[in-house]
């Protein structure tokens, strides 16, 4: 038994199915759709050797520089890979470095996340450097601000501490703020 119209019903669902897979095709091949879009494999479109970049206070001082010995930017996620990037901070005669073995830029710029071999090197006014080491580090470079959740070990002269919880630093202010638990050793000077 037929019902009325339904003959004529079953050439519409045909097309409405055909017009919807359609339509799924053509969002798929442009990545929009539930696949991944092959056309966008992480490889970078575009690579510099030997970078070195400076940035600029208002006054027209160096703020900070960056080397590096690549980058490379890839458009798939619009982030840029440093190798071995060397920053350094200029602030009232003193000097922050920041090394790593890889840097990750994110799209903004407003957010740089150092790997492997983190080392931070702070100059003091007496002469002492302050040396931070870490597994990741995450940083603001134009805020100046740095922190981790990975264990730091600091190191001054002798003295020896270290940060399970990671560490907070505003550069701009001069502070450092280790997380917990927290041990370490600390040696006085010897009186000269």
């Amino acid at each position: 038994m037929r019902l009325p119209g339904s003959s004529s019903l079953f050439p519409l669902a045909v097309l409405a199915m055909l017009a919807a897979f359609t339509f799924w095709l053509e969002r798929a091949s442009r990545g929009e759709g539930g696949g991944p879009n092959p056309n966008l494999r992480h490889d970078p479109d575009y690579q510099v050797e030997g970078l070195a970049l400076r940035r600029f206070n208002l006054d027209g001082s160096t703020q900070y520089t960056l080397e590096a010995t690549r980058m490379d930017h890839f458009p798939d996620d619009d982030t840029t890979e440093i190798r071995e990037p060397h920053v350094v901070y200029f602030r009232g005669g003193q000097t922050t470095t920041m090394t790593a073995s890889l840097g990750i830029l994110d799209k903004t710029g407003d957010h740089v996340r150092l790997k492997s071999e983190v080392r931070i090197v702070r100059s003091e006014p007496d002469g002492n450097s302050v040396v931070m080491e870490t597994d990741v580090l995450d940083v603001n470079p134009d805020a100046e601000l740095a922190s981790t959740n990975t264990p730091v070990t600091l190191t001054q002269g002798r003295s020896e501490i270290h940060g399970a919880g990671g560490l907070k630093m505003d550069n701009k202010a001069r502070t450092l703020v280790l997380n917990g638990p927290v041990s370490g050793t600390i040696y006085r000077e010897q009186a000269k």
